[in-house]
Parts: structure tokens; C-alpha cells; sequence
């Protein structure tokens, strides 16, 4: 039987994807996996019990990953579950920024009462024009699951796509339209493009990116727009280009004191993935990876563990050990199994950074006090074993 709890309210489809094996609990503690949304875990304590957290969505900055790592606790996110959700709103923030949609709506709000206003309306409307996206130069900044599915939007509506990621997957690279042009620095979209879009993850290199410096290299009137973190963009820098016509509009979907109200800016209440369908695609993806590791020790999407899979665990004995990355951690568990008398059927190791992830399969019985002695090895974190 496993236990899990709920941070946050997670949609139904995903909480169907357990068995009758998995049953909700109220604490933290009593837990072992644990979901969440936007819940900050930052503070929070956890039980030895605790094996796996899953983030329904993609960011992770709300958990303590480096702690969890040290704990043995596997964090997940679902990368791509939301992209599309996220791709249609910011195609709706750059139809926003070229066309004075708001003012326009505004307007007849305002005139609401005007028996006149069919006809007012065709003299005011010249107020509000804009231009087309057909023919403008979007840079795309970060193609991931997201970044690569604006692109190919854009391509369709007729816009010159450029794209840049020194990181890009060979997944994404198999999914991007041929037609968009590969953008060698970053330095290149910041010149050339009438709009540009940032889809990168927010970590140390990231932070700020978009600064001055940046912005002193775009053109005048350019649209700014960021729907993937508000940390990659200094704001003070963004309203001084605002005011002086630097930059015609800045398109967010993170409202903060500094940037809301501000004139060009056009601030969304954080509505990227607030959809139906990227609600439940990122809970049915959250569940199925908390199943996978839970059941078979598989790890996919992890954010402070290497992903390895191993398949179903089968009639085998499955041993999971996650430890530090360092030399001869290997050579002890197979010297502990040896003296166990314990025959390896299978075995795969892999690492990411500073940790490590051993999974193993055995055709007979693992001792308790084999469990122990791996256990007490220096550098391990956590010891499981399903059987």
C-alpha cells in the first residue's frame, strides 16, 4: 500500500491514474510521495518516509532540491504537459501587442451608452490600429517543449521564426519547422527581431538575462515577451525602455508592484497554464512517474536525479540506491551482494551532477542485513528495495 498527499488541489484525472494501492493521507509525514502545484515546500520538514515529490508543472522553484537530493527524495516535474496551454496564450500576448485590442475593447466599454456608436466607433477605431504579425521577425529565446511549439505557430501565421538554444534536445530539434532559422547567439535575435519571446528555465546563468545591455541591442519598437519566468527579465531596465520607446510593449504573465500598471505593459494574471487540459495533463503526467518510481524505481523527469529506466521490475528483486556521484560506490554494492551470495541479473547506473542512481535486479532474496550493509555505506542517501 502507498500514501500519498496533495499540496494543492490536483486535478481528478490525474488522481485516477493510482490504484486502489494508493491511498490520500493529511500529513506530509505520513507520505510516500507527495504532489504539488505552486505550494511553497521550502520550509517544510519531511519524513524518512517520503520517497518521490512530483510538481504538476514544469517550474520547481517552490522545492528545496538540493535538500530533497541529500534526503533521497526524487523530484519530478512534467515538462511539456502545459506546453500547449502556455504556446496559445503567448500567441494571444504578440495579437495583443501588434493590435490595440484592449484599448479598442475599452473604448466601447466606455461608450457603452452612445446611441451613436456604430458610427462614432469607425472614427475612434483609427486610434487603435496596429500591424500584422505576417511578415515580422520573432525571435524565439529557449526551444524546449514550449519554446518549439510558439515557433511552429508562428511559422504558420506567416512570421520569419528565429530560435535560439545552445541546449537543444534532439527531440525538440526533430519537432521544429524547418523553415526556422537557427540563430547562433542570442546577440542575433536581440538585433534583428521585431518580436521576441523567452522560453528558458530560471537558474543562475538565466537570471536577468534580459537587462540593458540586452535591450540597448534591440530594435526601436520591438515587443518584449515572457511567459516563463519573471526573474529572467530586470524590470527597472524594461519600464526605462518602455518610457523611451525602446520597446513598444512587454507581455507578461507575471504580475509584480514594479511592472503592473505601467503604460506598454501589457501584465496577464499568471494565466499560461491555467487550462482545463493543462491541468489534467500535467496531474496525469505527475501521477504516472510517481507510479513508475514507486512500483518499479524507474525515475523520468526528474529534476535533482538521472533519469534511468529499467522496464517493469518483473518476478526480480529490484534494489534502488541513490548516493553520491563519486568513485568505487559500485564496487562496494557488488562486493556487499557477492559476500550475500546474491547473483546480479541486471544493473544500471547512472548519474547527474553530484548524485547518482543504482538500480539492480536480482534473481533471489536480499538479506536484511545485505539492506544494512548497503545501508551503511558512506555516500548513500536512501536504500529501497521492492521485491
Amino acid at each position: 500500500m502507498y500514501q500519498y498527499h496533495c499540496l494543492n488541489q490536483i486535478s481528478d484525472v490525474g488522481i485516477r491514474e493510482f490504484s486502489e494501492e494508493y491511498v490520500p493521507v493529511s500529513r506530509v509525514e505520513d507520505a510516500d510521495a507527495v504532489l504539488v502545484r505552486s505550494a511553497s515546500m521550502q520550509e517544510m520538514e519531511f519524513g524518512t518516509r517520503l520517497k518521490a515529490i512530483a510538481r504538476a508543472g514544469a517550474g520547481v522553484n517552490n522545492i528545496p532540491l538540493e535538500r530533497c537530493a541529500e534526503e533521497g527524495i526524487v523530484v519530478f516535474n512534467t515538462p511539456g504537459a502545459n506546453a500547449n496551454g502556455v504556446k496559445e496564450l503567448v500567441i494571444a500576448g504578440m495579437l495583443l501587442a501588434s493590435r490595440d485590442i484592449i484599448g479598442g475593447i475599452n473604448w466601447v466599454q466606455e461608450n457603452e451608452e452612445d446611441g451613436n456608436i456604430a458610427k462614432d466607433a469607425e472614427k475612434a477605431k483609427k486610434a487603435f490600429a496596429g500591424c500584422e504579425l505576417d511578415g515580422k521577425k520573432l525571435g524565439v529565446i529557449g526551444l524546449g517543449a514550449i519554446g518549439v511549439l510558439v515557433a511552429n505557430a508562428a511559422v504558420s501565421l506567416g512570421m520569419d521564426v528565429y530560435g535560439y538554444d545552445p541546449y537543444m534536445s534532439v527531440d525538440s530539434a526533430w519537432n521544429l519547422n524547418r523553415s526556422i532559422h537557427h540563430a547562433k547567439t542570442v546577440d542575433e535575435i536581440y538585433k534583428d527581431c521585431d518580436y521576441i519571446t523567452i522560453h528558458v528555465p530560471a537558474m543562475d546563468s538565466t537570471r536577468g538575462m534580459i537587462d540593458g545591455n540586452a535591450i540597448s541591442l534591440m530594435k526601436k519598437g520591438v515587443v518584449l515577451l515572457n511567459f516563463a519566468r519573471d526573474v529572467l527579465v530586470v524590470e527597472e531596465a524594461v519600464i526605462d525602455a518602455l518610457v523611451a520607446g525602446k520597446i513598444k510593449h512587454y507581455v507578461t504573465d507575471f504580475p509584480t508592484p514594479v511592472i503592473t500598471g505601467v503604460k506598454g505593459a501589457i501584465v496577464i494574471p499568471h494565466l499560461g497554464a491555467s487550462t482545463e487540459e493543462s491541468e489534467d495533463n500535467c496531474a496525469r503526467m505527475a501521477a504516472k512517474e510517481i507510479r513508475s518510481y514507486l512500483e518499479h524505481g524507474n525515475i523520468r523527469h526528474s529534476v535533482n536525479y538521472p533519469d534511468s529506466d529499467m522496464g517493469l521490475k518483473g518476478e526480480n528483486t529490484r534494489i534502488l540506491l541513490l548516493h553520491h556521484n563519486i568513485p568505487n560506490m559500485l564496487g562496494q554494492f557488488t562486493r556487499i551482494l557477492a559476500e550475500d551470495n546474491i547473483n546480479i541479473a541486471d544493473l544500471s547506473n547512472k548519474s547527474k551532477g553530484g548524485y547518482a542512481y543504482t538500480m539492480i535486479d536480482i534473481d533471489s532474496e536480499i538479506t536484511q542485513e545485505a539492506i544494512e550493509e548497503l545501508k551503511a555505506v558512506k555516500d548513500v542517501l536512501k536504500v529501497r528495495v521492492i521485491r
